[in-house]
């Protein structure tokens, strides 16, 4: 017999998850009578490894197969701590520690973590479960012309918006992601109604700022609206035109580094007295400095440098506090664990002093509740230094899911532990999303995982059997990243069944006049249950079922519940039906009284 004990589950620890300043945890552990225990405490570390103390419990209640033993335990300072069990019996004492997901084990397996939050920066409320939508600009729309004047060259615009992105090398062996489309700001704003009926309620643009490349992550100038794009005014009208209908508009914050080509970085090394030249570390100047991945055309910032930091985020007029004045609504940060703590302090404190509701989104590609970067562990839920991450976890859990690599047990893993690991506020507004300006469209990455060089994946295709299959795929994909705590973001396209590889492939231009529009009407239906279900936009989950294909999950909120099933199995799987169903696919019979889902069947209920 195991000694039982699931921090996951309410007879074992109480409040669920992470825990406040000075709130009591009361924890249970049930232990076999067989064992002769004559006493328990909880060792509780800090994420060094250094025991903090001891709590001891006290025996609470026996029975003829276990004594249960009970503690309370209280954290003063916010941080993330670790922890596991010494007991003591008759016979000897023992440690015991976590094995897998919910099991225990005797001298060998894992920690238990809790985090314990600061009480400041809550998360905005009308976030929670808000329906995204991500552009890479360039790509999207465009709407009239832009002046160029002062385009970086050299760079040359597609006649063609069905051109495939370049993807070979030139000459000189290099990809310059120098071509462009001519999507625009203007053209966003043109199709603001579209996205509007879609249900999207924040849009999250890729990076705008001028630069010298098509993706922008290479900033030349923080203060300036690159020209493709087109003008400070254009942004402005963006946001009134997104704030009339209901939408907020976050921007992308490149701080890491910048492009070679900015005036920041091309003044630092012409000019050894530039007040620039401090901004970056130069290991023999000029000419060798620190760069981003060790790509020489994106040289890394010294984030800490007051000069910088002033200009970015402490100034009337700094970068952060300029665009929420000129309409955005909060950021996205671009590779967030390369920001050290006191910079995302400093950055959090000044945003949320110009607007109080400003969102913090983070690229974050773990589990960003214990993250360690750069040999540093991270802070971000229990500083309070980020509203939201990208959902990478559940990302790949639901593809791997979908593909049929996982029965739903690694799914129903992942969601707990995410569920348990991060703040609650912070769980409804997590960014959830199945394809990005990384990864490869979601279609491909159902129907067809592997990687390969950009020319061999350029040769691939689809039959249009399998692109209905992957389509009918990535309707249960869409179905549980809206049907999950969080923000579901849908990136450009993925609703109208656009395809691609990783990168460039995944940034081809939005197909107007060519959509699914069945697609389409799924994902706008997604998002209207979304929206209009409590349970679904601020209830917490549970999951009462993973594995053999099946998935149940269940969205509690005030008083209302909605069922949340999935079947991968090849056998049909019956549901008693008691509710109202609030979306489906896939069901093979429903009587009334009883709903089918047949293979690959999908299906929310609410009910009372």
């Amino acid at each position: 017999m195991r000694i039982l004990f699931d921090s996951k589950l309410s007879q074992f620890k109480t409040p669920f998850g992470t825990l406040k300043k000075q709130e009591n945890c009361t924890l249970h552990i049930l232990i076999p009578c067989s064992c002769r225990t004559t006493a328990v405490c909880l060792v509780l570390q800090a994420e060094n490894g250094t025991e903090l103390r001891r709590v001891p419990f006290a025996k609470q209640s026996d029975d003829t197969l276990y004594d249960t033993w009970g503690g309370t335990l209280t954290v003063s300072e916010a941080g993330l701590y670790f922890y596991y069990f010494h007991i003591t019996t008759q016979d000897g004492a023992f440690r015991l520690f976590k094995q897998g997901e919910s099991d225990t084990n005797m001298e060998d397996g894992g920690l238990w973590q809790v985090s314990v939050l600061e009480d400041k920066f809550p998360v905005p409320d009308d976030c929670a479960g808000a329906v995204m939508y991500q552009i890479f600009p360039d790509r999207f729309y465009q709407a009239g012309t832009c002046d160029l004047t002062g385009k970086i060259e050299p760079y040359w615009v597609h006649e063609n918006k069905d051109d495939v992105p370049v993807y070979l090398p030139d000459a000189n062996g290099e990809v310059l992601n120098n071509d462009f489309y001519g999507g625009n700001l203007n053209g966003i704003r043109e199709k603001l109604p579209y996205l509007h009926a879609l249900g999207v309620e924040i849009l999250y643009l890729n990076p705008i700022f001028y630069a010298w490349s098509t993706h922008r992550y290479d900033t030349c100038d923080y203060k300036r609206i690159d020209p493709m794009l087109g003008t400070e005014a254009d942004f402005r009208a963006l946001c009134d035109a997104a704030h009339a209908l209901g939408m907020k508009v976050i921007l992308d914050g490149v701080f890491s580094h910048v492009g070679s080509r900015s005036a920041y970085f091309q003044q630092a090394i012409h000019d050894p007295a530039s007040p620039y030249r401090g901004w970056f570390r130069f290991k023999q100047y000029p000419d060798v400095y620190d760069s981003w991945w060790g790509i020489t055309t994106l040289p890394c910032i010294e984030k800490m440098n007051p000069d910088y930091m002033d200009y970015l985020i402490d100034s009337d007029d700094s970068v952060v506090v300029r665009w929420l004045k000129l309409g955005a609504d909060g950021w996205r940060l671009d590779v967030v664990d390369e920001l050290p703590d006191a910079f995302l302090a400093r950055l959090r404190e000044r945003i949320r002093q110009v607007k109080p509701d400003a969102l913090l989104v983070g690229e974050v590609w773990e589990d960003a509740s214990n993250k360690i970067a750069y040999d540093c562990r991270r802070r971000y839920f229990t500083d309070r230094q980020l509203d939201s991450v990208m959902n990478y976890p559940w990302q790949k859990a639901i593809l791997r899911y979908v593909r049929g690599e996982d029965d739903g047990t690694g799914l129903g893993a992942s969601i707990r532990t995410i569920a348990e690991n991060y703040p609650p506020d912070v769980l409804q507004t997590v960014m959830n999303i199945l394809s990005t300006h990384d990864t490869p469209r979601a279609v491909n990455a159902i129907l067809d995982p592997r990687d390969g060089d950009r020319a061999e994946l350029a040769r691939r295709s689809f039959t249009a059997e399998q692109l209905e299959e992957g389509k009918k795929q990535l309707k249960m994909a869409a179905f549980l990243q809206f049907m999950l705590p969080g923000m579901p973001c849908i990136y450009y396209g993925d609703e109208a069944g656009m395809t691609g590889y990783r990168d460039p492939f995944n940034r081809a231009y939005y197909p107007w006049g060519r959509e699914d529009n069945n697609l389409i009407s799924f994902y706008r239906s997604l998002a209207r249950v979304k929206k209009a279900t409590p349970a679904l936009r601020h209830g917490t989950v549970l999951v009462l079922e993973a594995g053999g294909g099946r998935l149940m999950l269940l969205r509690q909120h005030e008083g209302k519940n909605v069922a949340v099933c999935c079947n991968r199995s090849e056998s049909p799987w019956p549901l008693p039906h008691s509710g109202t169903i609030l979306l489906g696919g896939g069901i093979a019979e429903y009587t009334g009284e009883t709903l089918t889902l047949g293979q690959g069947g999908f299906c929310a209920m609410e009910r009372e």
